[in-house]
């Protein structure tokens, strides 16, 4: 059984490393990894050293008293005043990006959410006036003889940092993450496609199924090769990772010297990039050895790209944590055992639920692909 496996596995290793196609599918999104990495951490460092001259613009729609003015000076903000109509105007044209209205002791501040220099004209509108409300506090209570010292000293806090986080390391490392999982999944679908349907439409399976191979050996070995050039595109793809963390780590301040990578991660990324290869290629395999067509299992693969990518975006971006649950339940597991071990969180029960449950998955879809296998219908579905 294993020389025919091998038979197989040689024949189907054969094809994708001579098919230009299946090379380009397992390259072009791995070189792709440095691009965003290196885009992300320029985007990442020209907004982390943003000048305040960029949205300091920020209009008064009163007349500021000398308080006022020296907090303005203090905070580099490029003031103008006027009528509550003049700032109006003003903002229209962006001749401010935020202005102030004042009714009594109540300040309103004007902005447009949906700009960034405006937005952040009104943090730094906030910033004025808290510093404002602390002056005229400190006025308040030295006018009724409280001591200040005595006044401040009744509630003091430190900071004490217990992990040290980054949060454009995590951003970068877990987006990079999912384009790792991306390229795997591009991997696996054009060989798969080619070793199932492409082979029914192209009539040589049946020239395949003359030797004395069994059916469950031929979709064994067709398996084994379109993991093989998945963990392949895995790996190439965690390597430029490494290196372009590494590169950008080095040349780029936002990181502040963290190390955004280390042995720990690697291995078990390892481990994923082997579990998630085996599952999509299986998955793969399957749904296309059930299409008449190339086209056809294109068509149907199709979904499965955008299926091994969002759920596990949508996870990350809405900082869900993980849980036992999640742990078993494909696509989204690898994606929070990630995030996990890139925060320094390393539950091995999780790691181990997401191990089990890939196995089992893989198992059910191996044993469904070879009884389909063994009905005529499947094979020669014209």
């Amino acid at each position: 059984m294993k020389n025919k496996v091998l038979y197989v596995l040689k024949k189907e290793l054969r094809e994708v490393f001579r098919d230009k196609k299946s090379l380009s599918m397992m390259l072009i999104i791995p070189i792709m990894i440095p691009l965003l990495v290196l885009g992300m951490s320029f985007m990442f460092q020209k907004e982390a050293n943003k000048d305040v001259k960029e949205y300091n613009k920020i209009g008064f729609a009163y007349t500021i008293n000398d308080d006022e003015q020296t907090l303005v000076e203090s905070l580099k903000i490029n003031a103008s005043s006027g009528t509550l109509e003049e700032m109006e105007e003003a903002f229209k044209k962006k001749e401010v990006f935020a202005y102030i209205k004042k009714e009594k002791n109540n300040y309103t501040i004007f902005y447009d959410d949906s700009n960034v220099e405006s937005s952040g004209a009104r943090s730094l509108a906030e910033t004025f006036l808290e510093n404002y409300k602390s002056t005229l506090q400190n006025q308040y209570l030295a006018s009724n003889n409280v001591d200040l010292a005595e006044y401040n000293s009744l509630l003091t806090y430190e900071y004490n940092i217990v992990e040290k986080d980054n949060f454009y390391a995590n951003y970068m490392l877990n987006y990079a993450f999912l384009f790792i999982i991306m390229a795997i999944t591009i991997s696996a679908t054009y060989p798969a496609i080619d070793a199932t349907a492409g082979e029914k439409e192209r009539g040589t399976l049946e020239t395949l199924l003359t030797f004395p191979i069994k059916g469950k050996d031929i979709i064994l070995g067709k398996l084994c090769s379109v993991t093989i050039s998945s963990i392949i595109t895995g790996f190439v793809s965690l390597l430029l990772t490494i290196l372009s963390l590494y590169y950008v780590s080095k040349h780029f301040s936002i990181y502040d010297g963290v190390i955004l990578i280390n042995f720990k991660i690697i291995i078990v990324t390892c481990l994923i990039i082997l579990c998630y290869s085996l599952l999509i290629s299986g998955l793969c395999i399957a749904i296309a050895s059930m299409s008449k067509s190339f086209k056809e299992a294109q068509s149907a693969l199709t979904p499965i790209t955008f299926i091994s990518f969002f759920p596990g975006m949508i996870a990350f971006m809405l900082n869900i944590n993980n849980s036992a649950v999640l742990s078993i339940i494909p696509f989204v597991n690898f994606t929070m055992i990630f995030q996990d071990i890139s925060s320094g969180i390393y539950n091995y029960l999780y790691i181990a639920l997401m191990f089990i449950s890939t196995i089992l998955l893989i198992t059910v879809i191996i044993t469904y692909i070879i009884r389909q296998y063994k009905s005529e219908n499947v094979l020669f579905t014209n």
